[in-house]
Parts: C-alpha cells; sequence; structure tokens
C-alpha cells in the first residue's frame, strides 16, 4: 500500500495536476476541459481519493479519436477524461523512478532528459563507424495489440501494491467510445494517456535488454527501433531472430511491409535522411539532412498560415509563422539545409507579398499603396491595373522593391534562415 499511499499524497497530485495543465489537450467522454478540473477536484476529490483507496474507484471510457497516418490510414488516438488523465500522471511519477535507472541509455522516446535528436546522433555516430547495414524495424499497431496480462507480469516485478496494480488493470482495460459505440478492451494500452508512453518502455525494455545481451548496436524512441550490423547476411540473420523473439516472447507483431534491411541512404529516422560526405577524408561517412517528406509537410503547413483567403491579419499570419519557424529549425537544427532554407524563405516571402496584394484589393488602393512605397505615379498606376495573375505579381520586381526584407521584418518575419544560423552558432 506504500506506493498508492505515495500515489495519493499531496505533493504527487499537485505535481500531477499542474503537469495536465501544463499539456491542456482535448475534453474525455465527460466533455470536462481542463480549465473545469480546479472546481471539480475541490468539490469531488475527497470522494475520488477515498475510492481509490479503496479499490472502488472505476476509470471512464476514453474518448476514441481517428488520426490520419502520413503512410495512409489512420490510428485510434485515446484520450481520457481530465480527471483520469490526472490520476495517471499520478501513477506515472511514483512508477517511472523505479524503471528509470534500469532503462537502456540508448532508448529516448519519453524519458527525462532523452530526446530524439540524440537517438539521430547515436544513429549516425554508429553509421560513422561503418555499422551501414539497417535492420528498420517496425511494430504492427503496437498499442492495441499489447498483451495486457504479459505487461502487468512485468509491473508485478517491482510493484507489489495490489491495490495499485488493480488501478492500472482497470485503466488497460477501460472501454474506448468512438463514434458513439463502446468498445471493451482487453488488449492493449491506448496511445494517448500519461501512463501509456511508461508502460510502452516497460515492455520494449525486454528488447532492449535482448538487443544489449546480443551485443548489437540499436536506438529505440516509443516503438521505432533500428538496428546498425556491419553486414547485410549479419542483418537478415538479426531480423530472423528479432522477429522470433518480439512474436514469441514479447507477444508482439512486426510489421513485415514496413520493416526493412537498407542502406543509410534508404533509412530515416525520426524524419531525418542521411545523405553520403564527397569530401577526400570523409569518405564513407554520412551527414544528417531533412527528409523529403519533412520539407513537403513544412510547406503545406506554410501554405495553410499564407491561404490568402484566410480570415487573417498579416500580424496574425506574421506569429504563426515565426512559431512554425522556430520550432521546425530548433528540431531540423542537426541537418545540412542553409541552400533549402534559402529557397524556402525566398517562396515564403512571396506568399506573404501575394497576401499582401489581396489585402490591397482594388486597383486605387493599390496605386496609393505603391506611391506610399516610393514608386513614381506612373509605374504605381501600371501595376496597380496589371492583369497579371496575383502569385506573378507577388514575384514580380514590383514587389520585391517595395515589399521588402527589411520592411518584413519591421513587421516582425523571422526568415528560416536567420533562425537556423542564430541556433547553429549556439
Amino acid at each position: 500500500m506504500e506506493l498508492l499511499k505515495g500515489m495519493l499524497s499531496k505533493e504527487n497530485m499537485r505535481r500531477a495536476y499542474f503537469q495536465v495543465v501544463r499539456n491542456k489537450g482535448s475534453a474525455g467522454v465527460d466533455g470536462m476541459r481542463v480549465e473545469e478540473l480546479k472546481p471539480h477536484l475541490q468539490q469531488h476529490w475527497e470522494v475520488i481519493k477515498e475510492r481509490v483507496q479503496a479499490g472502488r474507484y472505476r476509470p471512464q471510457a476514453v474518448k476514441g479519436i481517428p488520426i490520419p497516418k502520413r503512410s495512409g490510414g489512420t490510428r485510434m488516438l485515446g484520450i481520457p477524461t481530465v480527471t483520469d488523465r490526472m490520476i495517471q500522471q499520478a501513477i506515472h511519477q511514483v512508477l517511472s523512478p523505479l524503471w528509470e535507472p534500469e532503462f537502456s541509455q540508448y532508448s529516448y522516446g519519453f524519458r527525462p532528459g532523452r530526446s530524439a535528436l540524440q537517438a539521430v546522433e547515436q544513429a549516425q555516430t554508429y553509421i560513422n563507424e561503418g555499422f551501414q547495414d539497417i535492420f528498420d524495424l517496425d511494430l504492427k499497431s503496437f498499442f492495441d495489440v499489447v498483451n495486457q496480462d504479459f505487461l502487468m507480469g512485468l509491473i508485478h516485478r517491482k510493484v507489489k501494491d495490489p491495490m495499485l496494480l488493480n488501478l492500472i488493470r482497470r485503466y488497460l482495460q477501460a472501454g474506448m467510445l468512438a463514434e458513439g459505440v463502446l468498445t471493451e478492451r482487453t488488449t492493449g494500452t491506448p496511445q494517448g494517456s500519461p501512463l501509456s508512453p511508461l508502460l510502452s518502455n516497460i515492455i520494449l525494455h525486454e528488447l532492449d535488454t535482448e538487443l544489449s545481451r546480443r551485443k548489437l548496436r540499436f536506438v529505440r524512441y516509443a516503438d521505432d527501433c533500428s538496428i546498425f550490423l556491419r553486414s547485410r547476411r549479419a542483418a537478415f540473420r538479426t531480423k530472423r531472430n528479432i522477429t522470433k523473439f518480439i512474436e514469441g516472447r514479447l507477444k508482439l507483431k512486426v510489421n513485415n511491409e514496413k520493416t526493412k534491411i537498407c542502406r543509410p541512404v534508404n533509412f530515416v529516422l525520426l524524419s531525418y535522411s542521411f545523405v553520403p560526405t564527397y569530401k577526400k577524408n570523409e569518405i564513407g561517412k554520412y551527414n544528417l539532412r531533412v527528409s523529403p517528406e519533412s520539407f513537403s509537410l513544412l510547406r503545406e503547413k506554410i501554405k495553410v498560415i499564407t491561404r490568402k483567403t484566410s480570415p487573417k491579419t498579416f500580424d496574425e499570419r506574421i506569429t504563426a509563422l515565426t512559431l512554425l519557424t522556430r520550432g521546425w529549425v530548433n528540431y531540423y537544427r542537426l541537418a545540412s539545409m542553409n541552400v533549402k532554407l534559402h529557397e524556402l524563405d525566398g517562396w515564403t516571402r512571396n506568399r506573404l507579398r501575394y497576401c499582401i496584394w489581396k489585402q490591397w484589393k482594388k486597383p486605387g488602393r493599390r496605386r496609393r499603396a505603391f506611391i506610399r512605397l516610393g514608386v513614381d505615379e506612373d509605374h504605381a498606376r501600371a501595376w496597380s491595373y496589371s492583369r497579371m495573375g496575383g502569385w506573378r505579381i507577388a514575384q514580380s520586381p514590383i514587389m520585391g522593391t517595395t515589399i521588402t526584407l527589411e520592411r518584413l521584418k519591421h513587421r516582425g518575419y523571422i526568415s528560416f534562415t536567420e533562425v537556423y544560423a542564430e541556433l547553429v552558432s549556439v
């Protein structure tokens, strides 16, 4: 009962509450928003706490929301109620210290002090050390097929508190409500809850242990795992043995369609790709690049922000664009991408100029705007009444010399190249 007592302690619940508030997120099946959690707890917490202590607490169903996958199809995200999110977060906080010291140094997902970028750097190190035949492992519907009995057996190794074990089991078995239909769960752990990342790491720690026992070089981020070997023959042998271990011992499924053995040029890890360098003293080495798919997704996001028909002010567009720029470049700062970013900046500025052109709307307003920006009367009139399309106008000299980079910066615009230079120089 000590663990349950620690989980329900005032300080632990306080930390859990503030974490849930920071994470925000959507309402669960009861419709309660994060902002409503505090008054709800003030009125009902003592009753909830008593039920948890007595083993009578029943989690509510999770709200199922289909999320499109990049590769096609959908995956089901399970959103618990905010009350259940807080309780799960409290459980996470008392369980994590029990496993964290034992987790592999090559496991990077959802762990304190570890990140996706560390996983990418470790993969690059392996590749540049000559381990260039890669077994890129993909687990099929991992969060849907986890064997709950096997997982609870792993948890029981460290957790002897029957009340806490019973509460975790109930969270695993909580039904999912999607499109008005309630589905009972006997396998899997809903993706989207505060507890699911830790539970996934507990079960996949068994895979890490097996890979370490075999002295294999690997990186794992959540259920994405890549193993680096010196030969194609060794890669195929490892694929055969590890697949047998995963499906036999861990009772999980390997996705044979997406699992592959590849060389660095065909390998993508956490949206980073690997390209060979051609410097004389670095033949056989690989540098990091942003994957083509990630650049395409970025362009789509910029299009949404700078879509001329969206009812946004120019300042709102700049604010959204700045948040996107800083977040995106911060994640991809390990990659070499100066040329790509320079091209992207020019395209983005032209989209902003197109928005400005459309905001001017009528020829008379455009003429007056050009005059204010220093264009003589004749040229201002000619361009304002031009029959060229708006996108061609946005790319024309008249917009480039009036809506200059300096003027865009004065309005708050910051380029991808500028943010990248700041981060690389740090």
